[in-house]
């Protein structure tokens, strides 16, 4: 699995609302401005980070975007999901489609592994450790 910049953007700009708990909203050009990532590019992952619960959104001049949960609470797998769809090595094991050698496919247990393991290595790492030392 490789992630594609929407990932990797996504993860970035939530670990700067990680930096930023409590009840500020932090406006999207100065995520953008932070991390050099477009603002156009930034507000399509933010509108797909709102749709899945993980952030929240205020308009206005004190507008901008919010962690919905406890940095703790949020894991890159979470982000991983929404921005890049389910976690898999091989499409045969997104579950959208049925693979014709699933019955005698030889190599599935092993990307069924190497699935199980990215999995809990990406839901076993949160915001709040991914931020630890740089809010202090």
């Amino acid at each position: 699995m490789r992630l594609s910049t929407r990932g990797q953007y996504g993860l970035r700009a939530m670990c700067v609302l990680g930096l930023n708990p409590g009840e500020t909203y932090l406006p999207l050009r100065i995520i953008a401005q932070q991390e050099g990532i477009s603002l156009q590019y930034l507000e399509q992952i933010f509108g797909e980070l709102r749709r899945a619960g993980l952030v929240e959104s205020e308009r206005g001049a004190r507008g901008g975007y919010r962690l919905a949960r406890d940095p703790a609470c949020i894991t890159v797998g979470d982000v991983v999901r929404t921005l890049e769809g389910p976690i898999a090595p091989v499409d045969c094991l997104t579950g959208h489609e049925e693979c014709e050698r699933e019955g005698c496919c030889l190599t599935r247990e092993a990307w069924h592994r190497l699935q199980q393991s990215m999995t809990e290595a990406l839901d076993g790492i949160t915001l709040a450790y991914l931020c630890r030392g740089k809010a202090e």
